[in-house]
């Protein structure tokens, strides 16, 4: 069974911190574009993220 939607927080090849938010499919939806000197400034990228994004709007071209 599938569970809920989870933002992962790691640690790329280059030693940066990262997050990405994975779907309950296991499917990577989004993921921070740049790395983060530390694992709480990557943790703080998500609470921004989450913060602001339901007030996003949609941009198509």
């Amino acid at each position: 069974m599938a569970g809920q939607p989870v933002f992962e927080v790691y640690e790329d090849r280059g030693e940066e911190w990262r997050w990405r938010l994975v779907a309950s499919n296991g499917n990577i939806v989004a993921d921070s574009a740049e790395g983060y000197a530390s694992k709480q400034g990557a943790k703080r990228g998500i609470r921004c993220v989450k913060r602001i994004a339901p007030d996003a709007d949609v941009e198509a071209e």
